[in-house]
C-alpha cells in the first residue's frame, strides 16, 4: 500500500497529488495503482532533502 511505503495518510497522498507533489497513480480499470519506482524516487528526493539542509552551516557542509 502507498501510504505506507511512504509513511502518508490517504488525504496527505491525495492532496500532494493535487499539488503535484507527489506522483499520481494509473488507472488501471477501476483500480488506481502507483508505480513503485515513482513512489521510491519520491522518498529518495525526500532523502536528500533531509540531507542536504542537515549539512547547512555545518563544518561537513561541501
Amino acid at each position: 500500500m502507498v501510504a505506507a511505503r511512504a509513511g502518508l495518510g490517504r488525504t496527505t497522498i491525495y492532496a500532494g497529488i493535487a499539488a503535484k507533489t507527489f506522483p499520481g497513480p494509473v488507472k488501471v480499470g477501476k483500480r488506481s495503482l502507483w508505480v513503485e519506482s515513482e513512489v521510491d524516487r519520491w522518498i529518495a528526493a525526500r532523502i536528500a532533502e533531509r540531507d542536504m539542509g542537515s549539512n547547512v552551516g555545518s563544518r561537513n557542509a561541501a
